[in-house]
């Protein structure tokens, strides 16, 4: 009977299935359609090891998922070339999925992984696959594709609890909630994207910060010690200061969340990845600038002209005509010429009248061609388009400083550069002494910008435009970074470091 079946196989698989004498090259690339070319042996089927797996409680490298039974194969046939084609249960039209797996029915804990979150993504739900066996039966360099069954298994991606959002309390907020203190996050799935970020700011050094995620908040208890399953975020060693480092939970297992510390006053942006648990910080100077086609999509230095102005440390916006295809990113001060730093939106090429920083899409005017005010709130992640009711406002051929070393007569002018339509800038060495600002080197009432009567010098705000105002007040000598906005007035006066 051995000798009959063993007669049966070879003559099959020479017929249909046999790849003779090495033309079989590739064993580990899948078949096309192997359910309708490979074939059954009676008693020779695949046994499910489980029915679920939680990747969550998998320690090794790898995990049986099944068994070959002990029915024989026919003499001088040996297995090889084992692997899972996984889909989707109940889902037809789904595209199935190839693991690799060992004769013994290991595959590897990566290969398992990566199909659940090709289909489902990383949030840890157990979700259920129809998983088929096939193996190749080798002899002489002939090969049989043999199909050991199916089996149902469900599996469960591991990851971390991560809520739909998180609040900063401390010191700055009396240990309470404060609604404003949220961290921002993008609209994708947060075991997608589980990078969350807030600016905010310090008056005071030494200020003591938790986390508090946002089911605590809809369960009306900011402190509940555990919550679906987490409960308050915070670092291990209370009043660690520590720029960045590793976050854990308070839970009813007994582990405690402490409190971190900033040292010192200033503002801040803190970012969190609670897929691994980390947070950093970095202390920032708010300096904001523009990078788009309005400079070329330039990180060199000398292109780094497109200074947002300040109506205070988290609101800054910037107005001109928005050419071309007028799209944009921003890039804080110290992070210029870093594109992995630079903040965008998630869609590309979004030109929404407001919408979310975050992300690497390029934002883009409403209105290509027209003039606006692009404002962002660092505070909440967002920004807004608002066009200017005016779109004729006056040009100016020249705007220059004036009295620059108290030389104030005409030919005095030190012209600046606009870098945008009626955005200003020059980087020049300053004695102490003043200086105003005047278009087209004139004194026409129409440009010519200083400081109000009482106005006390600050490096960003509004200049007056009129005959009357004063000198704009240079106290200390040294190099610095002058930008003016004709239209709205603004400027700043930044000293270089040298």
């Amino acid at each position: 009977m051995k000798k009959k079946f063993l007669y049966s196989l070879a003559v099959l698989a020479s017929v249909t299935l046999a790849s003779c004498n090495g033309d079989y090259d590739d064993w580990a690339q899948p078949q096309h359609n192997p359910e309708e070319e490979a074939i059954t042996i009676p008693g020779f089927t695949a046994t499910p090891v489980v029915q679920d797996i939680d990747f969550a409680n998998v320690t090794t490298d790898s995990v049986s998922t099944f068994t070959l039974s002990e029915a024989a194969l026919p003499e001088g046939f040996t297995l090889e070339n084992a692997r899972l084609e996984i889909m989707p249960q109940g889902e037809d039209n789904a595209i199935k999925k190839t693991v690799n797996s060992s004769i013994e029915g290991k595959s590897a804990v990566a290969d398992l992984s990566e199909v659940i979150e090709s289909y489902y993504g990383k949030r840890p739900i157990a979700h259920s696959f129809v998983t088929h066996v096939y193996l190749n039966a080798m002899k002489n360099g002939d090969a049989v594709l043999i199909d050991a069954g199916e089996f149902n298994l469900a599996m469960t991606p591991k990851a971390p609890f991560i809520d739909s959002g998180y609040y900063m309390v401390g010191l700055m907020t009396d240990w309470k909630l404060d609604t404003n203190l949220k961290f921002t996050h993008s609209d994708k799935d947060v075991y997608e994207d589980p990078v969350f970020t807030i600016m905010f700011t310090t008056t005071a050094d030494n200020q003591y910060w938790k986390i508090i995620p946002q089911g605590n908040v809809d369960a009306g208890n900011i402190w509940a010690v555990e919550n679906n399953p987490k409960g308050v975020v915070g670092v291990e060693k209370d009043g660690d200061d520590a720029m960045s480092g590793t976050l854990l939970t308070t839970t009813s297992e007994g582990k405690k969340a402490n409190a971190g510390k900033i040292a010192k006053a200033g503002i801040y942006q803190m970012t969190i990845n609670m897929m691994d648990y980390t947070y950093t910080i970095k202390q920032i100077a708010p300096e904001y600038y523009l990078v788009g086609k309005l400079q070329g999509w330039s990180d060199k230095l000398e292109n780094k002209t497109c200074l947002m102005y300040a109506e205070s440390a988290m609101v800054q916006s910037y107005t001109t005509q928005w050419n071309d295809d007028a799209n944009l990113k921003i890039w804080l001060g110290s992070d210029f010429g870093v594109w992995a730093n630079a903040y965008g939106t998630a869609k590309n090429d979004d030109n929404s009248v407001e919408g979310k920083i975050g992300g690497s899409g390029s934002i883009v005017c409403p209105e290509p061609g027209a003039f606006y005010t692009f404002k962002v709130d660092f505070s909440t992640m967002t920004y807004k388009w608002t066009k200017l009711e005016n779109q004729n406002p006056k040009a100016f051929e020249n705007v220059s400083l004036i009295g620059v070393g108290g030389k104030w007569n005409d030919g005095d002018d030190i012209d600046m550069k606009q870098v945008t339509p009626h955005n200003w800038f020059i980087e020049t060495t300053l004695p102490v002494g003043g200086l105003k600002i005047r278009g087209n080197h004139g004194w026409d009432k129409g440009g010519n910008w200083g400081y109000t009567k009482d106005q006390k010098f600050t490096s960003t705000g509004k200049l007056f435009n009129d005959g009357n105002s004063g000198d704009i007040k240079i106290a200390t000598a040294g190099k610095y970074r002058i930008f003016f906005n004709d239209i709205t007035n603004e400027y700043a006066i930044i000293a270089v470091a040298e």
